[in-house]
């Protein structure tokens, strides 16, 4: 009975059990549809998150109806005042009407444009305009807080904020920061320059 010829470097499993350093060349490849979830899960795929957000097409639409809205007000309270012309001359709100006018006929115009582009060019990532949220947010709430807390109780609450949320510093030295700034900005003004800024009640109970 013929034999087969012996293997003299062993055979292929004997091998590999031998020396745990060789890899077998005969390993199953991975399937196209692994490889197209491992490309989807590795960095291309985070990628793709990263590069999505507001599409230019989409910012020129809001830009364009935020400045309508501005137009027919400044267009609306001109001709509450009056807009026409008097035995004077031109009333109080003749020259703000037709520049209201004016901006509701560049927002007609821009709103044109984004509608005849089919462009989804990206305007701003999500992060991009999550960090600009950051700083904008709290801005509109300290102006919005000027009026009824006065401008040196607004900043100290400001500054304070911003450095214990944004700057991650301890919350009382955000606060002598805050205070300190404000103590110095009140006597520089109210005092040295005698220019008196926005005041709030707690600036009236001293007698200010």
């Amino acid at each position: 009975m013929p034999r087969a010829a012996a293997d003299p470097a062993g055979s292929t499993p004997a091998r590999a059990a031998a020396d745990p350093g060789t890899r077998p060349t005969d390993a199953p490849h991975a399937s196209a549809s692994e490889q197209a979830l491992a490309s989807a899960d590795g960095p291309s795929g985070a990628h793709a998150s990263e590069a999505s957000g507001l599409s230019r097409r989409a910012a020129e639409f809001a830009v364009s109806g935020l400045l309508f809205g501005l137009a027919m007000l400044v267009i609306w309270d001109n001709q509450r005042i009056g807009a026409g012309w008097t035995d004077t001359g031109p009333a109080s709100g003749y020259f703000p009407m037709r520049l209201g006018i004016v901006l509701a006929v560049c927002a007609i115009a821009t709103f044109a444009q984004a509608l005849r582009e089919q462009s989804q060019e990206l305007f701003a990532t999500w992060l991009q305009l999550k960090r600009v949220a950051q700083v904008l947010v709290p801005l509109t709430v300290y102006v919005a807080l000027i009026a009824p807390l006065g401008i040196y109780a607004a900043s100290t609450l400001f500054i304070a904020a911003f450095m214990v949320f944004a700057g991650r510093y301890p919350a009382w030295k955000g606060g002598a920061v805050a205070l300190a700034t404000n103590l110095l900005l009140f006597f520089v003004f109210e005092i040295q320059f005698k220019v008196p800024l926005p005041k709030g009640p707690i600036e009236a109970m001293f007698g200010y």
